[in-house]
């Protein structure tokens, strides 16, 4: 249950299904309740997730599901999603029973197409509702109503009545109770006021950057929102958001029925301009604005390498710190986007380093290609049947709940003498099941072999080099592509000895 009439409550769904249950004759052993969810994709259905677990894995301790009706099995956007999780069961010999539904789930041609018809009834249900409740914020918007975020910094919530007469603020968590209210956005503390027309003064009258004015409020001791120190960041946002001129700007940002969340272009943004009571004049937002339009064009290359030559001859040296401590050309990650790499940049204007950082440029390739080894890895395993979760913070992969498995790329290093070498750092604090070394070929470019190293054996010394012949006690665990891997962790069904 999301937030649908009060019928599809859980309470309500369990009678119906206890009833259908007793005149069944059957005996109900389990239930999966996923209160407050939407049912548009099953990210969010917990439960959902555990039941399909429970009956892959044969955990699952009754012959029959019993569902109110195919909308509270979900709300697929894809209908073909809602019949893959129903065959799951049905395939370990567990039916389907939709309590309320005018048909029965026998598998008969009728029984199909009604099924059928009301998956994608489902589904577009949400959608027509989806577009109902966006237009009616859209209008509410350019009414000068406040839709959903936090106020910022310099600005609070506030609750209005049916009359748009002020009621009482709202604080960081709170919401309106009242379905006649609604929230606008006020000036804020007076200090706070100050301190977001100081940051614009300082920005457009003093030309100070945006990491300058950070660098200025932190050594003063003041705080951002929620206590947390200045930086560029937050700085670049006050000085971006219209809402500091009263304007109410809407649908910057989409992420309807679920689905990816998508940065719109300006002519999609709904606006209510002169909303709110502004805190910052027009004219100095307006000059704030050209200014960092004026930093965001698009130089050709020409004009970039103009200006890497200019700051080689004031600086005598170049390193990305010092192309990035320069506010008024584009950063490093720049150049490594238009040139391939700040060395190659460097190249084309004649500047040569006194050191040779070819081996950043290739540990920065390495860190790009660790997500993408990472989601083919996932993507195999989960081709086997594997459910696979990704600790965001550390990439450590755990296998259906059981295995945990690295990923670490190893890079090729050639030796004065032509012979290749490999330095493997095993990760001591996360202690993986199995680690999966990619070894690179010479350049770093593509992958030359897989090690699967287990920790049991290898664990005890975690930092070790390798050649490119190492004995049984390595290359034992050595394979040219990862259907070993897929092969080990795969399930396999064992026969119920009666």
């Amino acid at each position: 249950m999301s937030t649908d009439h009060q019928r599809y409550s859980t309470e309500n769904q369990a009678e119906v299904i206890a009833s259908y249950a007793a005149r069944r004759n059957f005996e109900i052993v389990r239930s999966y309740a996923d209160e407050g969810r939407s049912g548009l994709n099953i990210a969010g259905r917990d439960s959902l997730r555990r039941l399909i677990s429970d009956v892959q894995n044969g955990d699952a301790d009754y012959e029959a599901v019993l569902v109110y009706d195919i909308s509270r099995w979900g709300r697929f956007q894809d209908a073909d999603e809602s019949a893959y999780y129903e065959f799951i069961c049905r395939e370990r010999g567990i039916n389907i029973h939709y309590c309320a539904e005018q048909f029965d789930n026998d598998g008969s041609l009728p029984s199909n197409v009604m099924k059928s018809i009301k998956r994608v009834m489902a589904g577009e249900y949400s959608r027509e509702l989806s577009n109902k409740v966006f237009a009616g914020q859209c209008r509410l918007v350019t009414l000068g109503y406040r839709q959903g975020g936090s106020a910022g910094y310099g600005l609070r919530r506030h609750l209005v009545n049916e009359h748009n007469e002020l009621k009482a603020p709202l604080a960081r968590g709170e919401h309106k109770s009242l379905q006649t209210d609604r929230v606008i956005l006020v000036p804020g503390p007076n200090e706070e006021v100050e301190t977001v027309r100081r940051i614009y003064r300082l920005f457009v009258l003093e030309l100070r950057s945006e990491r300058e004015i950070a660098t200025i409020l932190n050594r003063e001791g003041k705080s951002a929102e929620l206590g947390q120190p200045w930086n560029r960041s937050l700085i670049r946002q006050i000085l971006t958001s219209e809402k500091y001129i009263g304007n109410n700007i809407y649908n910057r940002v989409s992420f309807k029925l679920k689905k990816k969340r998508v940065s719109n272009t300006p002519d999609m943004w709904v606006r209510g301009d002169g909303a709110f009571q502004p805190i910052v004049e027009p004219l100095l937002f307006q000059a704030a604005q050209s200014i960092l339009a004026d930093r965001a064009r698009r130089f050709s290359d020409e004009e970039l390498l103009q200006l890497l030559t200019a700051l080689l001859g004031a600086r005598g040296a170049l390193s990305g710190m010092i192309i990035d401590e320069v506010e008024s050309m584009p950063s490093s990650a720049a150049y490594r986007h238009r040139f391939g790499s700040l060395l190659r940049a460097y190249e084309l204007i004649g500047y040569s380093p006194g050191r040779d950082y070819r081996y950043l440029e290739t540990n920065r390739q390495l860190r790009l290609m660790h997500p993408e080894v990472v989601s083919e890895t996932v993507a195999g395993i989960e081709r086997i049947g594997g459910e696979v979760t990704v600790d965001e913070e550390t990439d450590l992969l755990t296998v259906n709940r059981e295995v945990t498995l690295a990923v670490v790329i190893v890079r090729c290093q050639p030796t004065p003498a032509g012979s290749l070498r490999w330095r493997i750092r095993l990760d001591t604090s996360l202690r993986p099941d199995i680690t999966v070394a990619v070894r690179m070929q010479p350049g770093n470019v593509r992958h030359r072999d897989y090690y699967l190293l287990p920790w049991l054996d290898v664990g005890s010394d975690p930092k070790f080099g390798m050649a490119e012949e190492n004995g049984v006690h390595l290359d034992a665990y050595r394979v040219s592509d990862l259907s070993p891997l897929y092969h080990l962790l795969r399930r396999h069904s064992v026969e119920r000895v009666q």
